[in-house]
């Protein structure tokens, strides 16, 4: 398969270093002479905001209208699917274009807006330009430890008008979990993924006797293989309310099938740290759909536990800091030119099996990791954007050695030296993916000893030392981990001078590094990225080398 309206394919900047001549035909683009990736001749990708097994979640700017969007891929982890596997290839066509009408079908504030579908027809794999939400993902907010209870109540409450809605309108979702709700920058959220949905009236694109979904969140119904109906998204959400508060999942084993059975056979234990919502997780949590509550009588019961004050934890708003672009592609300006024919990139998707019972389940790689999280439409919350950040060159080459006063807390060189020794010494791990420092605490992906692609995350507070998270995930296909020991953490006060003087937010609220993995898809390289943000949602970020040197900037007001 090809991208909509591909031709030939040639070497870009980035694209052609180290890929198969069949990856060259998946990642061919349609601005050869600059380098730029634009898809359909208006969608211009800048960033990537997260992805796994399933794709990628792209921010981009919409060339005609002058807004940031979120775009999403869907890419095979074998770019030659279409060549063996002719069948799941058009599967996988098919499951874009559903989750596409899915999403057009179902109009509420709480689901995620779709703007747009690139398709090029047959033998293509289509794009969904979706509304960009940038608030982070629930796993995003969960990997920071379990929230309170009311306020897990009044997220489960938006989830549920959502679902309601989609249910409504002929919609089951079949994927609830937290990689798949972001939170707008105002904590309100926004279900989003509809990638395996089923529709009303549709055709199942399931094989007879398969099911599709996230196993930890999946209904027992469901894992035998029955549609479930809207009580098995029910249940996903209230197993989501469940880990969101008790802050570990009841039923996760140490493998899929493990966690399968225990999903059938075992009792959910009673939640220690519920508080006002274990009356709601009782009730919603059993074996037998026909036994769990409506979702107005489950709708009554989170309104009443979420006036609740009482409840061990504590959270308030904004739930999670605006979730950082990643992986800019280019500092060139890129100006749309009218005539020509359009094309894209294409991408597909990788399904792993397990059979249970004698039902095959097809895993959704990537787990719960907030890359949108899980293929989703992008973290988190404005609809409004006129214009994303465009990429300017640094005037110096490296940053200067300037005192900031944004270098405070966790964000200086001997704190960050600390937290990361801290994380090794615990973990006996010294990989990782994401490796994130906040002012607070330091977020970090410590690889699994062994494996290449799986992480656990922990967390490192100066008051509490680490912490292992219950977030679990894989990363993104051509995601190499990397030590973070060789990194110039000395130049971390003069990238916060520089981002302070440069990226043009007025009165930052939120500051952040992020250091980014090298990848293989787009010839991505290590990279240190500094972000600011204020309450206003204006975001800028430049990123750096490893040891220090200034090699993009994307002020807030380009």
């Amino acid at each position: 398969m090809t991208g909509p309206r591909e031709r030939a394919p040639h070497r870009t900047s980035g694209a052609g270093h180290g890929l198969s001549e069949a990856s060259l035909k998946l990642l061919a683009m349609n601005d050869g002479d600059s380098g730029r990736r634009i898809v359909d001749d208006r969608f211009e990708l800048q960033t990537r905001l997260g992805g796994g097994g399933m794709g990628t979640v792209w921010r981009a700017r919409d060339l005609l209208l002058h807004r940031a969007v979120a775009v999403k891929e869907v890419r095979p982890a074998d770019p030659d699917l279409a060549e063996y596997d002719p069948d799941s290839a058009r599967m996988l066509r098919d499951r874009v274009l559903r989750e596409a009408r899915a999403l057009a079908r179902v109009q509420h504030p709480n689901v995620v807006t779709i703007h747009h579908i690139v398709d090029g027809g047959p033998g293509t794999y289509p794009w969904i330009v979706m509304e960009l939400v940038e608030g982070g993902s629930l796993a995003d907010r969960l990997a920071r430890g379990p929230m309170a209870p009311a306020e897990a109540a009044r997220i489960g409450r938006g989830v549920l008008d959502a679902l309601r809605a989609a249910h409504a309108a002929g919609v089951q979702h079949r994927d609830v979990k937290p990689a798949n709700v972001l939170l707008r920058t105002d904590g309100r959220p926004v279900l989003t993924d509809f990638g395996i949905a089923a529709v009303r009236e549709a055709t199942a694109l399931t094989a007879t006797g398969s099911i599709i979904g996230t196993p930890d969140y999946m209904a027992p119904e469901r894992v035998t293989g029955g549609d479930g109906g809207p009580a098995a998204d029910l249940w996903s959400l209230a197993m989501m309310l469940y880990v969101a508060v008790e802050g570990h999942h009841p039923l996760r084993r140490g493998t899929t099938l493990a966690t399968l059975a225990a999903v059938l056979h075992e009792e959910v234990p009673p939640p220690k740290q519920a508080g006002s919502l274990t009356h709601v997780l009782e009730r919603v949590l059993v074996r037998d759909p026909a036994a769990r509550p409506g979702a107005e009588a489950i709708d009554a019961l989170l309104a009443s536990a979420a006036q609740d004050p009482g409840g061990p934890g504590t959270t308030s708003y904004p739930l999670a800091p605006p979730r950082p672009p990643s992986t800019p592609l280019s500092s060139e300006t890129v100006v749309a030119r009218p005539g020509r024919p359009r094309r894209a990139v294409i991408a597909s998707v990788a399904a792993g099996a397990v059979l249970v019972g004698g039902v095959t389940w097809l895993a959704l790689s990537g787990g719960d990791k907030g890359d949108g999280p899980s293929g989703s439409a992008g973290p988190g919350g404005h609809t409004t954007a006129s214009h994303s950040p465009t990429p300017t060159k640094p005037s110096a080459s490296a940053a200067p050695g300037g005192a900031s006063k944004l270098a405070t807390g966790m964000l200086t060189p001997t704190a960050i030296r600390k937290a990361l020794k801290a994380i090794e010494d615990e973990t006996g791990r010294n990989t990782f993916g994401d490796f994130k420092v906040y002012p607070q605490y330091v977020s970090a992906e410590a690889m699994v000893p062994g494996s290449r692609t799986r992480y656990d995350t922990y967390t490192y507070r100066p008051a509490s030392g680490v912490e292992k998270g219950i977030i679990k995930g894989t990363l993104t296909s051509g995601d190499t981990p990397v030590s973070r020991k060789n990194y110039n953490w000395d130049a971390v006060p003069g990238l916060l001078a520089v981002a302070e003087k440069k990226l043009h937010v007025d009165k930052p609220t939120l500051t952040y590094l992020l250091t980014q993995i090298p990848g293989s898809i787009f010839d991505e390289p290590a990279s240190i990225r500094v972000y600011l943000t204020n309450d206003y949602g204006e975001t800028g970020y430049l990123e750096a080398t490893p040891q220090g040197k200034v090699t993009k900037l994307y002020p807030a007001d380009a």
